[in-house]
């Protein structure tokens, strides 16, 4: 297993790398730093030291960041590579250097702070930080409690952070991604968001995934969800491409009084109630026909409650520096009174499993079903999914009977559940892993390269 090194800086105007006496590395005639490569003097430190120490005219060259103080050293062939360089893409960029990413800027501060403890090198760039003609790239870091921009050259890796889809479907965005990754072979991991039913159709075909599914289809027409209504009671009409909760409805048929009822927040974000005697007069009043055609409708579950409010569980996943699924966190979502989501701006709450279940063997026991079902969704998602996925929001529901289904499998997972006090300790895990994945993805384009252009 490799690990981080302390990195120091010593002036000199020859080009030279001492190495840490610890590293097996011998042979080395060039150093490398995401897509800077110099030749230099390569040797073990001379004074015995267990470090690595650059000198400075070998660190302008490769524009190594200054305030760096860890890093991490792997040889191919005649090269060490340091890093690995770990460029976070996104957009919403200010003028302002305390915000650089507004208000989005204390999260990704958070992500950048891991440097001296991961080892890595992480840095935000967005598309007009580019330098095209000279392989460069002016990154925003965060360093001793402030914002800081450093020229870099490209990274070893790029881990999409784009905040929504309008941005995503920009064509200068995949003019980057394609031109970064076809012509700097640099792979890009986590890009895109989940389409809702293309998750369902994709997994529909995988036979581990299968038992976790429920009846999940576009919109076609009335009689559709009528028959899904009489087989399960209720279902949910959802956006394909919707986020937060938003646009969700639920629908329920009461065989005894033979109404229909509509549950869902309105745009002024009060939760609604609506009755009907006809479903088919009720769903045009609530959702415009030229909205339905671009809906899911989904079988309804009779979920465990909590007082008498519905339960749904957030669990995350994350790839280590291994290559490996981890899950990373796992919380419980209770809906607010009169809500169809556990979303909180719906009035729902976060609890551990620990408040949820007192019983502490029901709460291990939830917790390894759950953990299972993320592990089983995570790879195979993997399996059926273009492009390198590292982590992974699921959104899953337990049933009366103890089953576990899957409700969503969100790319760019919300960070909601971590106001939780008891579920700070998950929110540095998952930040951690987003970027230990990077590590993993350099060593293998480093050695791999092709199998590394998704």
């Amino acid at each position: 297993m490799i690990k981080p090194f302390k990195l120091e800086v010593f002036k000199s105007k020859e080009k030279i790398l001492y190495l840490p006496v610890s590293l097996e590395i011998e042979s080395i005639t060039a150093v490398s730093l995401g897509s800077s490569h110099a030749e230099a003097l390569c040797r073990k430190h001379p004074n015995g030291r267990n470090v690595a120490a650059v000198s400075s005219s070998l660190a302008e060259e490769l524009s190594l960041p200054p305030f760096i103080t860890d890093i991490y050293m792997f040889q191919h062939e005649n090269s060490v590579f340091l890093g690995p360089l770990i460029g976070i893409f996104t957009s919403g960029f200010t003028s302002f250097l305390m915000k650089p990413i507004g208000e989005r800027s204390s999260f990704f501060s958070k992500l950048l702070s891991l440097q001296s403890s991961l080892g890595v090198i992480p840095f935000v760039f967005g598309e007009n930080h580019i330098d095209w003609e000279n392989g460069l790239v002016k990154g925003h870091f965060y360093s001793r409690n402030q914002w800081v921009t450093h020229v870099v050259p490209l990274p070893n890796v790029i881990y999409d952070r784009l905040p929504n889809r309008r941005s995503e479907k920009k064509s200068s965005y995949q003019e980057i991604k394609s031109r970064l990754q076809q012509q700097y072979g640099i792979p890009w991991y986590n890009p895109g968001f989940f389409n809702k039913l293309e998750v369902f159709e994709r997994l529909e075909n995988d036979e581990e995934a299968l038992r976790y599914l429920p009846e999940t289809h576009a919109f076609q027409s009335f009689s559709q969800i009528e028959r899904m209504m009489s087989k399960y009671g209720h279902v949910f009409i959802k956006p394909k491409n919707g986020s937060l909760g938003l646009g969700v409805h639920q629908f329920t048929f009461n065989r005894i009084s033979e109404d229909y009822t509509c549950r869902f927040r309105d745009k002024s974000g009060r939760n609604r109630l609506v009755k009907s005697a006809s479903f088919e007069k009720l769903l045009q009043r609530i959702i415009p026909p030229r909205i339905l055609s671009r809906m899911v409708i989904q079988q309804g579950i009779h979920l465990i409650k909590s007082e008498n409010c519905p339960v749904d569980f957030r669990v995350h996943t994350n790839k280590d520096e291994n290559g490996e699924w981890q899950v990373s966190a796992i919380a419980a979502k209770v809906a607010g009174e009169g809500s169809v989501t556990t979303h909180l701006h719906s009035g729902g709450c976060v609890k551990s499993l620990q408040e949820l279940f007192p019983d502490p063997d029901l709460c291990l026991r939830t917790e390894e079903k759950l953990k299972s079902a993320a592990i089983t969704l995570s790879s195979a998602l993997e399996r059926n999914m273009e492009g390198f996925i590292g982590e992974i929001g699921f959104d899953f529901g337990i049933d009366a009977l103890g089953r576990v289904w899957l409700f969503e499998a969100n790319s760019k997972p919300g960070r909601s559940i971590f106001s939780h006090p008891d579920l700070k300790s998950f929110d540095l895990l998952t930040r951690r892993l987003s970027l230990s994945f990077g590590l993993y993805l350099t060593q293998r384009s480093i050695k791999q390269p092709q199998e590394t252009l998704k």
